[in-house]
């Protein structure tokens, strides 16, 4: 049997780590991927990892770090590697899926547009209306004097319509600021394994921004299914949209204190409630229950250890 038939993927892994000159430590440190998990695939023990859908993605993820070509490598050990095929799976690439949020982003769009029409459209009909009752009453008199007070009235009427206009927008627009600035995060409670938080006056489709001031792994999680997760650093960061079915997000960040997040515009300090419980933890889990957010850590070491962090919309 030739010596190509024993090649394997934790091999192939393996040796590029040791060509490129990275020790698990190393990788850990760059990719906050648990070193117990590194191990885990060059053994080729998937049991040992999360689930299904993480063993592809920090395969992926392991063999960019080394210069390997993660996709390709995925595609050659493809029979080797535990299906993902479940429904599952196909959710959370439809909603990672560009052209599927491209869609929903239209949708979207579209549902401003018809917001904003509306009221529009509704004082074009008011001012319509009574531009025509005071036509059919300038008729009826048939007097040139009234014609002219008709006219001015006229003007008077569009004018008093227009100013209605623009005080209801800007009464919208303040109720809009106010409601902004009255957002607000609340710690209900911390136990030795994790904090729960709820957000008040968030707006029906709460947008997420997060960045970070160093590399620093974190996924997004909706109803318990994944919607986004991926590698940021100082000079990138992610932006998306929470639908307005739901209730409550999950945060989970392979270096906390790194992380910035911002909810609606403000900024969610989940740090300075987390970052305690988390230096003492030693082990990794993550536990969402309706409300509640559980935080814990598998090292003492803060920059590596994940977080799981979960904020219910009020």
């Amino acid at each position: 049997m030739s010596d190509n038939s024993k090649i394997t993927l934790g091999k192939t892994l393996r040796d590029a780590r040791i060509a490129k000159g990275f020790t698990l430590d190393d990788l850990q440190q760059s990719t906050k991927i648990q070193k117990r998990y590194l191990i885990a695939i060059e053994d080729q023990n998937f049991d040992e990892l999360p689930g299904d859908f993480y063993v592809r993605a920090f395969i992926k993820q392991y063999a960019d770090m080394v210069d390997l070509d993660g996709a390709e490598l995925l595609k050659q050990f493809d029979s080797t590697l535990p299906s993902t095929q479940t429904q599952e799976y196909v959710d959370k690439v439809n909603e990672n899926n560009p052209e599927t949020r491209s869609q929903q982003r239209k949708v979207d769009d579209r549902y401003v547009k018809l917001r904003r029409t509306i009221p529009i459209i509704g004082i074009v009909v008011v001012v319509l209306v009574v531009l025509i009752g005071i036509w059919v009453a300038a008729s009826r008199s048939g007097h040139s004097t009234t014609k002219n007070n008709v006219d001015s009235s006229s003007v008077s009427v569009s004018g008093s319509s227009t100013k209605k206009s623009s005080s209801s927008k800007s009464s919208s627009k303040s109720t809009s600021s106010k409601k902004a600035s009255a957002a607000s995060f609340k710690q209900l409670s911390t136990t030795s394994t994790g904090s729960t938080w709820e957000m008040k006056h968030a707006s029906s489709k709460p947008k997420i921004s997060l960045s970070a001031t160093g590399s620093a792994w974190t996924s997004v999680s909706i109803a318990g299914s994944t919607v986004w997760q991926g590698t940021l650093s100082a000079s990138t960061s992610h932006t998306l949209t929470v639908p307005s079915s739901a209730t409550s997000v999950t945060f989970n960040f392979g270096n906390a204190p790194a992380m910035s997040v911002k909810v609606d515009g403000k900024k969610f300090k989940f740090n300075s409630a987390t970052s305690t419980s988390a230096a003492s933890s030693t082990t990794s889990s993550s536990t969402t229950t309706g409300a509640t957010t559980t935080t814990t850590s598998s090292s003492t070491n803060t920059s590596s250890q994940v977080q799981a962090v979960t904020l219910e919309f009020k």
